[in-house]
């Protein structure tokens, strides 16, 4: 394995998923898929979808886009130490951060994407750390205790690691949680979960699986 190539989301109910991805435009980043009905999960689920933009103006678009189709504002735009950002919460549960360096308007959106980060709150950084460098991630970055980040092929999803507990609070919520993460990361060619119990699944399976579809109008 040497990247992730995919984020796969399991959700509760796919009609309600796909208006809210298909309507905020953040579905064109994931995957969707069903969720085993006898898994629960509750709270902070473990993880956070970033999409790293141009501008402010983008930062804004995105979190404008996704609370008119349904989410939960969890910290509204603003500006930040690191640059300018703002983070919702899909009606899945799933958190996602917008985030650009730039502090400064630089005129309107561009609706242009530059990076998707899958975040990961981790128990144990060093041992996560070890764990992804021998299942063949390449470490890009890296601060010590507090956030790792591993390189990735041209066009796919970055791999990121924080504490959990500093995840949770970056993203605005409280760090308690327990059950299925309700996630499914894909690469590689081998299934198998990290220490803090993601999983994984080769691409080919991934994109073998059924995605989660609208019920027709009207039923």
């Amino acid at each position: 394995m040497t990247s992730l190539t995919q984020i796969t989301l399991e959700v509760t109910d796919p009609a309600a998923a796909e208006g809210f991805y298909g309507a905020s435009g953040l579905g064109a980043h994931v995957r969707l898929r069903a969720a085993a009905a006898d898994v629960p999960s509750e709270g902070f689920r473990g993880f956070a979808v970033s999409l790293t933009v141009p501008s402010p103006a983008d930062v804004r678009a995105l979190v404008d886009a996704a609370a008119a189709a349904g989410a939960t504002v969890l910290k509204a735009a603003a500006k930040s130490f690191w640059g300018y950002g703002g983070v919702v919460r899909a009606p899945d549960g799933t958190v996602w951060k917008f985030a650009s360096s730039e502090k400064k308007e630089k005129g309107p959106a561009t609706g242009r994407v530059e990076r998707v980060v899958l975040l990961l709150g981790t128990t144990d950084m060093t041992a996560t750390k070890e764990f992804y460098a021998a299942h063949g991630l390449t470490v890009a970055r890296s601060f010590g205790r507090k956030y790792v980040e591993f390189a990735g092929a041209e066009g796919s999803v970055t791999l990121a690691l924080y504490p959990r507990r500093a995840l949770a609070k970056d993203v605005g919520v409280p760090d308690d949680g327990s059950g299925a993460h309700r996630v499914a990361l894909g690469g590689g060619r081998a299934r198998f979960s990290d220490p803090d119990g993601f999983a994984w699944e080769p691409q080919a399976e991934a994109e073998a699986q059924p995605q989660a579809e609208a019920e027709p109008a009207g039923r």
